[in-house]
């Protein structure tokens, strides 16, 4: 079991104590077995029973064809090109993510699918081919035409291309840097504990002030970081 998992049977098994010492009080009707029941079961898992109504409706519904995937994929490594030894784009299902946002947010879905045509129809254009299979610098050449927006200009008034390069690279770097993979790329790790070495000498100096000896050697001690504090009778810091 995870932490994750670990903390949350912690929290679901204190509620339905809590629920069961109050139920001890009542009148036998039942209801507060049921409570207990509900209470030890983990539906939501950090989504409401309304959140996941929504997600499995979206998840039933299709917004792209496999055509369109396929070229959203090839798109989405030309902007963000996999890295090892991490991956890129498609190890972190940007697609799908894609694919997710766009049912979510309907706005989004002119823009999205009328994009997909343009690039096949420049390619087609261009290089007698349709983007997912032309080659890297072809599309690089594609690209490079509606990669810069005017910022004169607001990004809703400029033309359809443009508009939908500036989101697909939006969603691209936000689907991949909130991935797991995303996550070990940025070599993020959460909270971790720090080491702290009282208010720097400059700054307490700045404001006339000082640590007491005896106190900044009891808790400001980094060999003894690990150790439990104890105190007397008296609310007198001991170690």
């Amino acid at each position: 079991m995870d932490r994750r998992k670990s903390i949350q049977t912690m929290i679901l098994g204190a509620g339905a104590s809590a629920l069961a010492f109050h139920g001890c009080k009542g009148e036998g009707d039942g209801k507060t077995e049921v409570a207990v029941q509900e209470a030890a079961q983990p539906h939501y898992f950090g989504r409401t029973p309304k959140e996941l109504e929504r997600i499995e409706k979206l998840n039933a519904e299709r917004l792209f064809n496999e055509h369109e995937m396929e070229t959203i994929a090839v798109l989405s490594t030309v902007i963000l090109p996999p890295k090892e030894p991490f991956g890129g784009p498609l190890e972190a299902d940007v697609p799908e993510f894609i694919e997710f946002i766009g049912k979510d947010m309907p706005d989004m879905q002119n823009t999205l699918l009328g994009g997909l045509m343009w690039l096949d129809h420049r390619s087609n254009t261009e290089f007698g081919t349709e983007f997912k299979t032309a080659t890297l610098e072809q599309q690089k050449q594609i690209l490079d035409t509606i990669c810069y927006q005017d910022m004169d200009v607001p990004l809703d008034e400029q033309p359809l291309e443009i508009q939908f390069f500036a989101l697909m690279r939006n969603l691209v770097v936000t689907g991949y840097y909130t991935s797991k993979v995303g996550i070990a790329d940025l070599g993020y790790k959460g909270n971790s504990p720090n080491v702290w070495d009282g208010v720097p000498d400059e700054v307490l100096k700045k404001h006339g002030v000082e640590y007491d000896p005896e106190w900044i050697a009891k808790c400001v001690d980094q060999s003894k970081r690990n150790d439990i504090a104890e105190w007397d009778e008296n609310g007198n810091l001991l170690t």
